[in-house]
């Protein structure tokens, strides 16, 4: 009988290790199946008197090849890769938002300054005019649509968002299944291999969406955790993700929390890790918002320096001109407030608040937060700083209010010196800010100040005569012309605003005197000679000289050559303002002006898409970085479990061969008792 049982557990043995094998030939393409095999272990032999004799074979378990580490780090790298890739393709559509070349809005600024050349060169040609006039369009057209192209990405953007979060709650309820099967299956002392290759995967999936750490339980469930700390997975309870707001409710920014037994705790992005629906966050919160910030500062600079250089002029019938294009108007719909009733004092911009572009070339394409860390009274003002969110820069700023039963304007600036004498306002990055609140901010109130995130969606041209482009100077030099020395005049632009037939500029005469140390100047007011406005100034040949009389249109006046002692000349308002071209010839001239982080005026675009373009080329790296280290982090874990089709193939030729000797085994044990019992008969 001893030999009948040894066959029989051996075919039974190697029958299961057939099963087996098929199950891995089955699963070959199966994802997140691990390769399964038979641990077959000897029985206790039996002591005889010869010996111990072997009583066969048994099988213990059937287990799965599996390794941790290298399980664990395929499915961080997954995750990694997964939000570089997404992230690089969505910059890649905020860049081709900006186009380049004719279609481009750099291409409609630089044609719209060019067309100041024509009119510059024939002042009173109304084709010419009519032809700025629609470049002008053309160029606030152009800047009205591309945050149209931004609108349409954040709408994809925050759908896309809303399908990730449902997808994060489902693999997290499946993985709490998943949890609960797999405890009561360890009941039965034996491991639920596919159970477990299903949790795994799970848990795999859910890393390509928000990167997890997984901590084991010591009854078989796994708990997830996502940003450090906070469970997404108990045991067999899974919580909920959901969006929400940020603290100020900024409808171009989107929140994720998690929500546990009714609380909600908010999440920060920077502690998610990698995953697609961070990759999101971070295209919607910070790609997004910057690259409106960048076509926001343009429209700002462009719009102010044309507006400013335009009211210097004159117009066709002699009046100063206007704005061209539609002024900047940032208000109190640019400030934000936490959510938070904490806040002390968000009642503060109840009343109005207004924002300069005052120095268009410092523009900082970025958002900032006020914080008021001390209240004012009646006796010491109150202070605060302004942080500019993109690299942290604080600029401290001291305020003013109108103190009660009368709210007044208060003034933001930079000096907390209260004994520096009445608050004038301060230039944050050249945004100059003040309001008129309707209660004082008090301790710990803080706004956040969006001042470029809608201005290109608000632009168009200001007027469609052509007759009210002011293009003509209102100002002319006139040279003596007894001078002896070699003096030319190279530009003459009014520095304030243009004159009126009711209140003309008065004449002012540029006097030099020469000597051995040196060329200078004295400038005097025709109705008041003596003394001098400006005396004794140094001359030198191409350097602009300025001057701004109190209640009076100023001027800048550039001179080159050398003037012999005595030499004057004249800067009057000019009797033929309206056939000049000289404004128009100063607003083309606006084109190669310093404007944006040293660039151009006319390059500044170009800047944009580059500074886009780094970023989307910079996103592509790290996708194909962390695409590459996440195929071979899975090559490695596939090397342990993935299955071997050549492997298995010979196990089948293998363990075929074992069940056909145990099949013979039990043929011949059958023959001997036959063989036993014709004898016994």
């Amino acid at each position: 009988m001893g030999i009948l049982t040894v066959g029989t557990q051996a075919l039974q043995a190697n029958l299961l290790a057939l099963q087996v094998a098929g199950n891995n030939i089955a699963n070959v393409n199966t994802p997140g199946y691990s390769k399964q095999q038979v641990i077959l272990n000897a029985v206790q032999g039996q002591y005889s008197g010869n010996g111990y004799v072997g009583k066969g074979v048994s099988v213990e378990t059937v287990t799965r090849s599996y390794d941790a580490f290298l399980t664990r780090q395929a499915t961080m790298s997954g995750s990694v890769a997964a939000g570089d890739t997404l992230r690089a393709d969505y910059l890649k559509q905020i860049g081709s938002i900006f186009q380049g070349g004719p279609q481009g809005l750099g291409a409609a600024i630089n044609d719209m300054m060019n067309a100041f050349s024509d009119v510059a060169s024939t002042p009173t040609d109304m084709t010419a005019r009519t032809v700025l006039l629609t470049r002008v369009e053309e160029a606030a057209r152009r800047m009205r649509t591309e945050p149209l192209g931004l609108n349409d990405l954040l709408t994809g953007v925050k759908q896309s968002l809303k399908d990730k979060v449902n997808d994060v709650n489902s693999l997290a309820q499946n993985i709490a299944d998943v949890n609960d099967q797999v405890a009561r299956a360890l009941g039965t002392g034996q491991s639920p291999n596919d159970l477990l290759d299903r949790r795994d995967h799970l848990i795999a999936n859910l890393n390509k969406l928000v990167q997890t750490t997984q901590l084991p339980a010591s009854d078989g469930t796994i708990g997830v955790f996502v940003g450090g700390s906070q469970s997404l997975v108990l045991g067999k309870s899974a919580a909920k993700m959901v969006i929400t707001g940020d603290e100020y409710d900024d409808v171009q920014k989107s929140k994720i929390a998690i929500v546990r037994n009714g609380e909600i705790t908010n999440m920060d992005e920077t502690t998610m890790g990698g995953g697609e629906l961070v990759a999101l966050l971070k295209v919607q919160n910070t790609d997004m918002n910057e690259a409106r910030n960048l076509l926001g500062r343009i429209t700002a600079a462009v719009t102010t320096t044309l507006n400013q250089q335009h009211r210097l002029g004159v117009d066709l019938n002699g009046k100063p001109g206007g704005d061209l294009l539609t002024p900047i108007k940032s208000t109190k719909d640019n400030v934000l407030v936490p959510r938070s009733p904490l806040n002390a004092g968000t009642n503060a911009v109840a009343g109005s608040l207004n924002i300069t572009m005052s120095v268009p070339s410092n523009l900082a394409p970025s958002d900032y937060e006020i914080r008021f860390s001390a209240a004012a009274t009646a006796a010491t003002p109150g202070t605060g700083t302004i942080q500019r969110l993109t690299d942290g820069k604080l600029t401290n700023f001291a305020f003013t209010p109108g103190m009660a039963p009368a709210r007044g304007t208060f003034t933001f600036q930079t000096d907390t010196d209260p004994a520096t004498g009445p608050f004038t306002g301060t230039t944050v990055d050249g945004l100059s800010l003040d309001a008129d609140p309707t209660t004082d901010p008090g301790l710990g109130a803080r706004f956040l100040l969006k001042p470029f995130a809608t201005l290109a969606g608000n632009v168009g041209r200001e007027f469609s005569n052509p007759t009210a482009l002011a293009v003509g100077n209102p100002l002319a030099a006139t040279l003596t012309p007894t001078n002896k020395g070699a003096l030319a005049v190279s530009s003459l632009l009014a520095k304030t605003v243009a004159s009126t037939a009711t209140t003309p500029i008065q004449d002012f005469k540029v006097q030099f005197t020469t000597s051995a140390a040196g060329t200078f100047y004295d400038i005097i007011d025709s109705n008041a000679p003596v003394p001098p406005v400006v005396a004794g100034q140094p001359y030198t040949s191409g350097q602009a000289i300025n001057y701004t009389p109190a209640g009076a249109p100023g001027f800048t006046l550039t001179l080159t050559g050398a003037p012999a002692n005595g030499d004057t000349l004249t800067v009057k308002q000019n009797a033929y303002a309206t056939l000049s071209g000289g404004n128009a010839t100063a607003m083309m001239n606006l084109r190669d002006q310093v404007m944006f982080d040293g660039a151009s005026l006319s390059d500044g675009y170009a800047g944009l898409i580059s500074q886009i373009g780094i970023r989307s080329q910079s996103a592509s790296y790290s996708a194909e970085v962390s695409s590459s280290i996440s195929i071979n982090a899975e090559k490695s874990r596939a090397g342990i479990a993935g299955v071997n089709l050549d492997e298995e193939a010979a196990k089948l030729l293998q363990y075929q061969q074992a069940y056909q000797a145990s099949a013979k085994m039990i043929q011949i044990s059958q023959s001997i008792f036959d063989t036993l019992l014709n004898g016994m008969g």
